[in-house]
């Protein structure tokens, strides 16, 4: 399950992703008040997910510092991985609470770097990302009274290939403490 892949041992520096523990060897970028990290099962190259560090569940509960902090590093992190994928265009997305397709209750941005052509229509992206909905899923499959395995519905990716591109990015930001760190 997605547990195996963002738990770690609790000590008093641990970052959490809702109730899971985020391994330090997923985040590229940290400011006072936000975390970046790779995203599990990203959408398309770069597709990563930007989230306060106190655990929120939704957007109207974010303190005006937080709110200024999240998007002050959405905004640095967004141009910089769309300019070092190549890409020409970004969407950004935030699912805010469980009927909006929100699957892990702590507020996170979407980055979606975009190239030309890369969905036949610019909006399946929407659908794409719909799709990673476990609750939906789960929801879908009691419909049909046949169990679901997570593990399967979802692909996860590797701890390993995760960490593999949160050190590629903290390339990108050598004056950010996340990679003054590594």
């Amino acid at each position: 399950m997605i547990r195996t892949f963002l738990r770690m041992s609790k000590t008093s520096t641990t970052s959490f992703f809702g109730p899971w523990s985020l391994p330090k060897s997923q985040v590229f970028f940290e400011s006072e008040l936000t975390l970046a990290f790779v995203n599990i099962k990203p959408i398309l190259p770069g597709h990563v997910l930007v989230i306060p560090k106190r655990v929120v569940s939704r957007f109207q509960d974010l303190t005006s510092e937080e709110v200024t902090d999240l998007w002050s590093s959405v905004h640095k992190i967004g141009p910089t991985l769309e300019r070092h994928l190549g890409c020409s265009a970004m969407n950004l997305a935030i699912q805010d609470g469980r009927d909006s397709g929100q699957s892990v209750a702590h507020v996170h941005v979407h980055i979606l770097p975009r190239k030309a052509g890369d969905f036949k229509r610019n909006d399946d992206i929407y659908e794409k990302l719909e799709q990673q909905n476990l609750h939906k899923e789960l929801e879908k499959e009691k419909e049909k009274e046949a169990p679901v395995d997570p593990e399967v519905e979802r692909k996860p990716r590797s701890a390993a290939s995760m960490a593999e591109e949160a050190i590629q990015y903290r390339t990108l930001f050598p004056e950010n403490p996340v990679s003054e760190k590594n």
